[in-house]
């Protein structure tokens, strides 16, 4: 149940653009958001995310499986 708050975190982070607006919409802090999202990538063993003054994108790797992830949730 864990990895599927990671995985939720994660993808409403990229889809909104930041750790604070997956927050508001998750009812949690963005310091929850961002440690559920770097138990996923130490989970997985690579980064996900590419945080920058321009907020964050997708890393290549995550960009590739992105489209999964979607369709995933929308068939939750």
């Amino acid at each position: 149940m864990e990895h599927l708050r990671s995985l939720q975190a994660l993808e409403m982070a990229i889809r909104l653009g930041s750790l604070k607006a997956a927050a508001e919409r998750l009812g949690i802090t963005p310091a929850a958001v961002g440690q559920r999202i770097r138990a996923l990538e130490d989970y997985l063993g690579t980064d996900l995310l590419v945080r920058g003054r321009s907020g964050l994108r997708p890393t290549a790797d995550m960009t590739l499986a992105l489209s999964d992830l979607n369709a995933a949730f929308a068939a939750l």
